[in-house]
């Protein structure tokens, strides 16, 4: 018991003494240790505040901004400081800073202020390294450290800021590059865990941002701006990416899901999600797998999507060089502005070592697609118009398709001659031009199997004499609430060597039965 007074405390000694009265001294002695114990105690268990990181200014690295001196030493100076303190702050102010090869490391942020903008010098980019894979692929993929931004092996590094980083018309984007010089922005090899937030990027030589064998990159609300160099965003041999809320203006592919043999092996590239962006290739794919297919391409997702331009294909798919590319859905997207609205197309041009077979596509859906003004600019390089096409081959059908909610206008005015028209099997090419003039306005597909298509519809601008549909060694091809407008030919459906088709509660625009021709 404790008193005002006194604290008995009883407790057995060796010779088992009476217990010892406890007087004040010793009761205001016990709660200061008490007091004492239990501050420390609230010490060890107190939450653990998050420390701020700390911050590397380039400028205390000895960086101008001032758009002569070449910053990039100082912008590496700071980069190794940033590491070695295990997630410190790069923090680049407003400014211009020059700059040759900045070398990234791991665990950093690099904070591109708001008006501060890297500028590539135009001289001194790392020379490209020897690679003994190069034969498979072409030059830019084939390098990764003649880059203005670099890293390999590199782990947890963000990007933020709404800053610039700009190419300023002095990164390359052709073959036969001069020494110093380098054709790409952002160069990743082995990378994990890389976000980038709110940056743009422009002017940006063959590639903005190409990244092999990465897993886990979240790219959001970034601008890709190049619309006269060459390809936007290439993710190659790579996994759990996300790119959303973004704008990626690009001549070439603008993102492009690729697996090529630079790294002198391939991976899986699944688990992908493309979403609430804007995307358009002036001269080239809007969003496109391939040409590169050595791996294998699993569960990828394009959701939310405008593209506003492609002078081949929109919504691009190749297997050139052995891959299985299977479980790919694209939702909610709509297209103008682009010459082939929907393109599949299986080649045999395996550029991979150790003679791969013919390659797969499997199980990709389409799903609320609209297509309207699908004819790419006539002041854009290009191809013309070409109808939406799924061309597989004898030796690797296209399986399991369905187009559903989909809904395209083209561009017509063809002759109904057209509609005889029988495109041949190519192997080593890829472009939609390789087939010439489809022999349907709609949808031409060839060697497919189980293909649906479900409350969709195809109309023309101009009257059109080839039909909607047409097949060539199609098995099990279904129709479902489809609407077609009329053709101005004998026939709005031509099956050709086909088998297993289907068509139920569909008809042309204005409701009358559909013709249909089997041969």
């Amino acid at each position: 018991m404790v008193g005002d007074e006194t604290v008995f405390r009883t407790f057995q000694t060796p010779s088992c003494r009476r217990p010892r009265r406890r007087t004040r001294k010793d009761l205001s002695t016990m709660r200061r240790r008490l007091t004492g114990a239990f501050v420390a105690l609230a010490v060890v268990v107190a939450p653990v505040g998050v420390a701020k990181a700390a911050s590397f200014n380039v400028k205390d690295y000895g960086a101008k901004g001032d758009g002569k001196a070449i910053d990039s030493v100082a912008i590496d100076k700071a980069i190794a400081a940033a590491s070695a303190a295990n997630g410190g702050v790069v923090e680049i102010p407003p400014g211009t800073y020059l700059s040759r090869s900045i070398h990234l490391k791991s665990n950093i942020t690099i904070n591109i202020q708001q008006g501060a903008r890297i500028v590539a010098s135009g001289s001194g980019i790392d020379a490209p390294e020897s690679n003994p894979n190069s034969r498979y692929q072409d030059f830019g993929h084939s390098h990764f450290r003649n880059a203005l931004l670099w890293g390999e092996n590199v782990e947890n590094i963000n990007f933020t800021g709404k800053g610039v980083i700009d190419g300023a018309n002095k990164l390359e984007t052709g073959e036969n590059i001069p020494a110093g010089k380098g054709d790409k922005m952002l160069s990743l090899k082995f990378c994990k865990n890389v976000n980038i937030t709110d940056v743009t990027f422009r002017e940006a030589g063959h590639f903005a941002i190409i990244v092999n064998g990465c897993n886990g990159m979240k790219l959001d609300r970034i601008t890709v701006d190049t619309p006269d160099d060459r390809d936007g965003i290439n993710f190659i041999n790579s996994s759990n990416i996300e790119l959303s809320n973004s704008t990626v203006i690009s001549s070439d592919d603008a993102v492009a899901f690729k697996s090529d043999y630079a790294t002198g092996k391939t991976f899986l590239s699944e688990n992908n999600i493309v979403r609430d962006s804007t995307i358009q290739s002036t001269e080239n794919n809007a969003i496109q797998f391939g040409s590169e297919t050595c791996g294998s391409f699993k569960n990828v997702q394009f959701r939310n999507l405008k593209v506003t331009g492609a002078s081949k294909a929109g919504l691009g798919m190749v297997s050139m060089d052995g891959a299985v590319i299977e479980d790919v859905v694209y939702d909610n997207i709509q297209l103008t502005k682009t010459a082939s609205p929907i393109f599949i197309h299986i080649g045999k041009r395996g550029r991979c070592p150790n003679n791969p077979p013919t390659g797969k596509i499997r199980n990709i859906t389409y799903r609320n697609i609209t297509g309207t003004n699908l004819t790419a600019p006539r002041d854009i390089p290009g191809d013309p118009e070409y109808a939406s096409t799924i061309s597989g081959r004898s030796d690797s059908k296209i399986t399991g398709l369905t187009f559903d909610n989909v809904k395209l206008t083209v561009p017509g005015n063809h002759k109904e001659s057209d509609a005889s028209k029988s495109p041949p099997e190519v192997s080593g090419e890829y472009p939609p031009r390789i087939f010439g003039v489809r022999p349907a306005f709609g949808f031409w597909i060839r060697n497919a199997t189980d293909v649906k298509f479900l409350n969709s519809t195809v109309e023309f601008e101009k009257n059109d004499g080839r039909p909607a549909f047409t097949t060539d060694s199609v098995q099990n091809i279904s129709l479902n609430g489809v609407k077609v407008e009329r053709s101005t030919g004998a026939n709005d459906l031509q099956w050709r060597k086909s088998s297993g088709m289907s068509v139920t509660d569909s008809t042309t625009t204005n409701g009358q039965a559909l013709r249909a021709k089997t041969n």
